[in-house]
């Protein structure tokens, strides 16, 4: 199944957005009174939601985005530090004009999004943590994440490409061949090039203590929050999940089996109608708060 099987039959656009300076690239589809906001993973890309953009798009306005110094996004010359993807997240919501959004994290994006959610709660609407990271700093695996990344970076050779994406799948067929391709070129821009070691500031111990998602700061989010997790993540443990849920009121834990790092995507006949069964109901919490 390609990107474009997946969403055949489904009116979208990919635009480039001026977010305060930052050319952001967009994919938008979908309406609706509320906006989902769809965030990948380190040195992922929008297209990690492939498989979800259509499923949703009938019932909200969607955007998935590639983050600052990601994909086709500009890729400002300093390390990508956690309020830096904040800011440029924020920055996006204001140039397309949305006040309040539902925002759906996998990894990285998880980690941004929490973040946001933490600092800003009267911007989101609902939480969803998808494999998120942030909690913990684990020098095994911020290294296999820095190591693969770079060597794939570095080498033009689309094995090793391949090998990063198989990395976060626990069954490797669903990193087709158009997924890796697309990574493989992305990865090969001379910016993205330029700017790997800004892209993986975040794998240092330093700078990763000092932008944790710490419980506390787990404890200030107020938004309706979805926790998804596989049980074979290879960046994180089950326990890792359960943590993150317990540390915020009223989160739900949703885990997987046969589930690597994408649980959007490799349980996408899954993960879809939970999503939108969870953003209905935050929906209507939200609305009977107001």
């Amino acid at each position: 199944m390609t990107i474009w099987n997946e969403l055949a039959g489904l009116d979208f656009a990919v635009k480039t957005v001026d977010a305060a300076g930052v050319p952001t690239r967009s994919l938008q589809a979908g309406a609706g009174e509320e906006a989902v906001i769809f965030l990948h993973g380190t040195s992922g890309h929008l297209e990690a939601f492939a498989r979800n953009i259509a499923a949703h798009a009938p019932y909200y306005e969607c955007h998935a985005i590639d983050m600052l110094g990601h994909g086709y996004t500009g890729k400002p010359d300093y390390p990508y530090e956690i309020p830096r993807y904040v800011d440029h997240l924020v920055n996006y919501l204001d140039a397309v004009g949305l006040d309040k959004v539902h925002l759906v994290g996998e990894s990285l994006g998880g980690w941004v999004a929490a973040y946001l959610a933490s600092e800003q709660p009267e911007r989101v609407l609902s939480l969803q943590l998808l494999a998120a990271g942030g909690t913990v700093a684990n020098p095994d695996v911020m290294q296999r994440i820095r190591t693969s990344t770079t060597k794939a970076v570095q080498s033009n050779d689309i094995e090793l490409t391949r090998a990063r994406l198989h990395l976060l799948m626990h069954d490797p067929v669903n990193a087709t061949e158009e997924l890796v391709e697309a990574r493989h070129r992305i990865y090969h821009q001379p910016d993205f090039v330029a700017n790997i070691h800004n892209l993986l500031s975040l794998q240092g111990m330093d700078t990763r203590q000092r932008n944790l998602l710490r419980p506390d700061r787990l404890a200030r989010i107020q938004a309706p929050t979805l926790v998804v997790w596989g049980h074979e993540n290879p960046f994180g443990d089950v326990p890792e999940a359960e943590k993150m849920a317990a540390d915020i009121a009223g989160a739900q834990l949703q885990l997987y089996p046969e589930c690597g790092h994408w649980p959007q995507h490799e349980q996408a006949a899954l993960y879809n109608p939970l999503s939108l069964e969870f953003l209905a109901k935050a929906s209507e919490r939200v609305k009977s708060v107001v």
